[in-house]
């Protein structure tokens, strides 16, 4: 039977003992009975917004019974007050995160002040409560939110606990963000913390073991966005955007969702860890798809588990991004009251493409691939227009195997990828947005695919775009001297595009059983056939999809100083163009699995093969694979 949240904690328990002798083994069994009902409440499947909240009351009660205790009469009414801040301000705590607490003093405390407020942190340290405190005078509160919006933030969300109520209402005059931060200085201050942060995180979320609080899409990126809309428009929640037409109600609902279901993951995982440990970690991964009631079928049950909270990061990421660029303009209005036109379809205003008309991509349908080349042509423009987006999301269904026949689809698409710059930025806006998995099913497929293993830390449609990365980072000359040798051969390949594509579907066959570089080769030589590559052209993609993982299998677990070793790999390989190319995507493809599995010691294998190599390539030792599709090929492009 569900223990009711009401007898959590009886406080009736702490107050009949005598307020000046609040004892620690009592209260710490008490905390313990009450964290063991939260635990179990949980397991029976509990809303995860009822458990934070009863946990917030909980402690609640703790804390005014300790100060009861420890604070004298005198100074309960008049010089301080205990005050929640944060998200125990926001009555929103987890099972194991910190209580963060200010003690506040009207003027610099002296001993007497001092010693009590030392012996109420102990006790709360000696039971077992993860405090965060601070003891700060109104003045200094005040000096520190004009030097640091973080702390300005954290005072946003107080409440009283205990103490002198006019101090919290002094406090809330002193600091009101109005009169520390304008709004602008505030949105570009969150932005820039949130921009520094999700770069901790190699800025995606598709990491195998995601950072549920700090990660991007995670709970800290919604605490932006209320934070800037508390500031900025002066709302008090999220709900009050849907009048003002910053959200829609169905938006509202899926962060509502988004919002809940990490909660529960992270109670889930403070539970089982028993400390506060925010990412999701490999460790805990089965057990809590278990609990959520995920099971393995043709796919595991973690992996579904997985794929879930991928998804949901990615919805929340979206709207942050979205919400965010809407209150910017609120804030900096001269930024986006001009417009310029780009074509027919679209205009740049404050430096984001947006569509002229809201039915464009009705009439035009392949201007949902159009917006992305013209964000990729354009390298000083900062993305798409929130309204925007809002269409393209809209209109997804329009993406059918009618518009990938489309011949200016295909063309488009294939602009992208042959443009000389800007394929990582465009790829990347396409999967936020849901057009690349629209566009390329299979890719849609493998969003949020979770690889279950330490050697692949994230997921196969990050992994894709990272690989495209590597090799565009490879391009440019600020990075050359990174990998200098693979650098030169990457400026001064040929049809750089077909490596690009092999990039894109080298994995894009994984989690569909067999082996998915056979089942890549075949799919990439479809799609090259469908976008109307030469028959040399299409096979060599597929070729190189299908043999990814022949050079970082011969390097590794060959015996490279044998000249019989060699001449095998350079028939394998058959010509020079093919072995730069292979020798490129084994590089870009090590380096984007994962931060720590790239070494000096693989480079130099990768590069003594590849050089070894071509050696004997000039020795004739390779056969030029498809030598005369090659030569027609080389023919047309004369004439082209």
């Amino acid at each position: 039977m569900r223990v009711p949240l009401k007898r959590i904690l009886d406080l009736r328990q702490l107050t009949s003992q005598s307020s000046r002798c609040l004892n620690i083994e009592h209260t710490r069994l008490l905390l313990d009975q009450g964290r063991q009902s939260l635990r179990t409440y949980h397991d029976q499947g509990a809303p995860a917004q009822e458990i934070v909240s009863a946990h917030a009351r909980m402690i609640d009660q703790i804390l005014v019974a300790a100060w009861s205790s420890f604070v004298p009469p005198a100074d309960q009414e008049r010089l301080v007050a205990l005050i929640a801040v944060g998200g125990y301000g926001r009555e929103e705590l987890q099972p194991s995160s910190d209580i963060d607490i200010l003690v506040l003093f009207q003027r610099t405390p002296g001993h007497k002040q001092r010693e009590f407020t030392g012996k109420l942190i102990r006790f709360l340290w000696d039971i077992g409560l993860n405090v965060g405190h601070s003891v700060r005078t109104l003045k200094e509160c005040t000096t520190q939110c004009a030097q640091d919006v973080t702390v300005m933030t954290n005072l946003m969300e107080s409440r009283l606990l205990s103490g002198n109520q006019d101090l919290l209402i002094r406090l809330r005059s002193r600091t009101d963000p109005s009169r520390m931060w304008t709004a602008g200085q505030f949105i570009k201050a969150k932005l820039d913390e949130q921009i520094t942060r999700h770069l901790r995180y190699n800025d995606t979320a598709y990491n195998l073991e995601p950072h549920l609080k700090e990660g991007p899409g995670g709970l800290r990126d919604i605490h932006t966005m209320e934070w800037i809309a508390q500031r900025c428009l002066g709302v008090a929640n999220l709900r009050n955007l849907i009048p003002l037409n910053y959200l829609t109600e169905t938006e509202l609902r899926g962060l509502i969702r988004g919002k809940n279901f990490l909660w529960r993951l992270r109670n889930a995982l403070h539970f089982l860890s028993d400390r506060s440990e925010d990412r999701l970690l490999f460790d805990y991964q089965r057990e809590i798809a278990s609990q959520f009631g995920f099971t393995d079928s043709a796919n595991l049950a973690v992996e579904k588990l997985m794929k879930r909270y991928y998804r949901t990061a990615r919805e929340i990421r979206l709207l942050n991004e979205f919400l965010l660029q809407q209150i910017q303009d609120k804030v900096t209005p001269s930024s986006s009251t001009h417009a310029s036109v780009l074509n027919r379809r679209f205009q740049q205003r404050g430096g984001y493409v947006e569509a002229r008309q809201p039915d464009v991509f009705q009439k035009y349908p392949f201007a949902l691939l159009e917006v992305f080349l013209l964000l990729q042509q354009s390298p000083d423009l900062k993305g798409i227009r929130a309204g925007t987006v809002r269409l393209i999301r809209s209109n997804l269904k329009l993406i059918n195997s009618e518009f990938r026949r489309d011949i200016r689809c295909r063309s488009l698409f294939m602009e992208i990828m042959r443009a000389p710059l800007g394929q990582t930025r465009a790829l990347r806006q396409m999967t936020a947005y849901g057009i690349l998995g629209a566009y390329i099913p299979q890719f849609g497929r493998i969003v949020g695919q979770m690889q279950h293993d330490l050697f692949h830390v994230y997921t196969v449609d990050a992994h894709l775009l990272f690989v495209i990365r590597n090799l565009r980072r490879l391009e440019l000359p600020e990075h050359e001297l990174e990998l200098p040798h693979a650098s030169r051969i990457m400026n001064s390949l040929f049809k750089r595009h077909r490596l690009f594509l092999a990039a894109l579907f080298h994995d894009i066959s994984k989690g569909q059983g067999g082996d998915h570089s056979q089942m890549g080769e075949t799919e990439s030589y479809r799609f090259c056939k469908r976008h109307d590559m030469s028959d040399y052209d299409c096979h060599f993609v597929s070729w190189l999809v299908r043999n990814h993982l022949l050079m970082s299998w011969t390097a590794q677990r060959e015996d490279i100083s044998d000249p019989d070793v060699i001449d095998s790999f350079a028939r394998l390989t058959g010509d020079q163009e093919h072995l730069d190319n292979l020798y490129l995507l084994t590089v870009a493809d090590i380096r984007g699995t994962s931060p720590h599995v790239w070494n000096d010691w693989k480079g130099k294998l990768l590069r003594d093969l590849h050089a070894a190599t071509s050696q004997a390539l000039r020795r004739d030792r390779g056969t030029p694979i498809k030598r005369e599709e090659r030569i027609i090929d080389l023919k047309n492009e004369s004439f082209k």
